[in-house]
């Protein structure tokens, strides 16, 4: 199931800079890791979806290269990120 369009403004006015902020890693980050946690959780019940693991660990790997970028230019905000959202670093 997509993301609704409140959570995803909730998400963009906690971690963007503004409310029209949906460019910058930080909440590029938080909106994957919303979506990886939907389909984890899908995943988990169907356990032959494989189309499904395939988008999934697309969007793993997706969110890895936006935490690499963000560990290069702003360390601060990367800590702070993986704190919020309780991921693995």
């Amino acid at each position: 199931m997509p993301i609704s369009k409140e959570e995803k403004q909730e998400i963009i006015k906690k971690f963007g800079n503004n409310k029209d902020d949906t460019g910058s890693p930080e909440v590029q980050i938080a909106i994957l890791t919303h979506r990886i946690r939907e389909l984890t959780d899908h995943v988990k019940v169907h356990k032959k979806d494989n189309h499904t693991r395939r988008g999934l660990v697309q969007l793993v790997s997706k969110r890895k290269k936006l935490l690499k970028y963000l560990i290069r230019k702003k360390v601060d905000s990367y800590v702070n990120i993986i704190k919020e959202l309780d991921i693995r670093g």
